[in-house]
């Protein structure tokens, strides 16, 4: 770290409206290059990154910057009614060099301009590096995908050149050359840098990670391979000293037993000879008292060994890391062979994209749906679904379905978790609920949690939990990127779920790995369509 921080934390503390305690007195600081970001879902890695930013004022404590701070949220939505100049904050500098170029002299065009004469040539240029060279300054953001959207943001950062810049999953929603543009980008980037992400081929451009558990910050040297290395050799430690704490527990407790055997044993001898009046009575409980004493002395020094032992144990137990993945039972919803599932003809989606002839899905195929940004992934997930109409041709589910999108708005955020499920599954009683909450992770007081309150990963899980918990549960399953908000242990417990599954699968996605250990049986390209 820098003798000068960019980013500092001091005593930073932050409470969520319904109690929830983020950080309680969280230090930090963030010196120059690229830091990774990193934790288990849940454990405040994006409400820490709007706190750096200011989108969120702390309860207590503060935080300071070394020049302006740029900032790309996970949920990065926005106004579709905008014109992408306007999202890039050149629009007014546009509209004045248009004004000068028709011949108003008027002063106060000059002024928006000042020095930016080739404002549009720069954007241009920085929507080209990020593969947006097509979508021209004056397109509606309501006509652009979600990864667009994503890019866009990214732009407009890169355009206003922060000192700082913070960037919560940037890779989420793009298409593998987009991702490459992004990476290549934060291989260029000048400044300071803190990235919240769980791709790896990102985490590798990172200079250090920053762990973040239990609310406090722990530093690893190098890029996420060197993390895992240092993780990995920390935790043989740490189990080698939990077996050896629990040996030494368990020699305590023999040490103890044994020493109340002896203290048994010379009490029955005393009691023997008192009765045969081997010794004068007198005698014998001046001898009584004495061992009774220094028994108790020796039973209280074995019990202190042995409470030591167990504490011992304990922090040792605290070091080795039990980082749960979701436990995901999907319904067993088998469809047989030769069933149909989904017919999709002649379709025309919203915004064009055409699907010419006749596509079909019958039993429990698994079908991915690839193509890049602005292909119409998401927009065909959403007519199968019904929730968008086609211009043209036909899109009809035979069986029970379930869509998660992927912005995860399923959910009604003033309602808690288990109140989300119980909507969906009213039949279900409320230890029903629960139990099946528990195998999202959702166990006790976070099945009570507002679902606004909830982290992007932890959403996932309740939305999921949501649609599968729901009744009847579904044999054909839409997923939209489902990927992107999930840690590394949570996005294999999720292969592992969906490798169980019995139903027909739909999956957009750019994750390639994970297509490939979910077991496509076929793939629907919406590439050049």
């Amino acid at each position: 770290m820098t003798a000068a921080p960019a980013l500092t934390c001091t005593a930073l503390s932050f409470t969520w409206p319904d109690g929830t305690v983020a950080f309680d007195g969280l230090d930090l600081s963030v010196g120059a290059g690229r830091t990774g970001l990193i934790g288990r879902n849940g454990s405040g890695k994006s409400t820490l990154l709007k706190l750096l930013a200011g989108t969120l004022t702390p309860g207590g404590g503060s935080v300071r910057a070394a020049g302006e701070v740029g900032y790309l949220p996970q949920d990065a939505t926005l106004d579709t009614a905008l014109r992408v100049d306007e999202v890039l904050g050149i629009a007014r500098t546009r509209a004045a060099l248009l004004a000068i170029e028709r011949g108003d002299a008027g002063e106060e065009h000059f002024a928006a301009v000042g020095d930016d004469w080739d404002v549009e040539e720069r954007t241009l240029a920085v929507l080209d590096q990020l593969t947006l060279g097509h979508i021209g300054l004056d397109r509606a953001v309501g006509e652009m995908s979600g990864g667009e959207c994503v890019l866009l943001r990214l732009a407009a950062l890169l355009l206003a050149r922060p000192s700082v810049l913070l960037l919560d999953e940037p890779t989420n929603n793009l298409d593998l050359r987009a991702r490459r543009r992004l990476y290549a980008a934060v291989d260029a980037w000048p400044g300071v840098l803190v990235v919240v992400s769980h791709d790896r081929e990102l985490l590798e451009r990172v200079d250090r990670i920053a762990e973040l558990r239990d609310g406090e910050v722990s530093w690893y040297g190098g890029p996420f391979s060197a993390y895992e290395e240092s993780l990995a050799v920390a935790q043989q430690a740490a189990e080698r000293t939990v077996r050896a704490a629990e040996a030494d527990v368990r020699r305590q407790r023999r040490e103890l037993a044994e020493a109340q055997q002896k203290l048994s044993k010379r009490k029955r001898t005393g009691q023997k000879a008192s009765a045969n009046k081997v010794v004068p009575r007198i005698v014998a409980n001046e001898r009584k008292r004495a061992a009774q004493v220094s028994a108790g002395r020796h039973r209280a020094v074995q019990e202190q060994r042995l409470e030591q032992a167990r504490e011992r144990l304990g922090e040792a137990a605290e070091a080795v890391r039990d980082d749960d993945g979701i436990r995901v039972e999907l319904p067993h919803t088998a469809v047989p062979p030769g069933r149909d599932v989904l017919l999709l003809r002649e379709l025309t989606l919203r915004h064009g994209t055409r699907l010419k002839g006749v596509f079909e899905i019958r039993g429990p195929e698994r079908v991915a749906l690839v193509g890049p940004n602005g292909s119409g992934k998401s927009t065909l997930l959403r007519t199968v679904a019904g929730e968008l109409a086609p211009l043209a041709g036909e899109a009809e589910a035979r069986v029970p379905l379930r869509f998660l999108p992927q912005r995860l708005d399923v959910l009604d955020d003033e309602l808690t978790v288990a109140q989300n499920v119980a909507l969906r599954a009213p039949r279900a009683t409320p230890n029903q609920i629960r139990a099946g909450l528990a195998r999202f992770l959702f166990r006790g007081a976070k099945a009570d949690q507002r679902a606004g309150t909830l982290s992007g990963g932890e959403r996932f899980r309740a939305a999921l939990a949501a649609l599968l918990l729901a009744e009847p549960a579904p044999q054909l399953l839409l997923l939209d990127e489902p990927t992107n908000n999930l840690d590394l242990a949570s996005a294999r417990s999720l292969t592992g779920a969906l490798e169980a599954y019995e139903g027909a699968l739909v999956v957009a996605s750019h994750d390639e790995p994970f297509l490939e250990s979910i077991g496509v049986t076929r793939r629907l390209s919406l590439d050049g369509l």
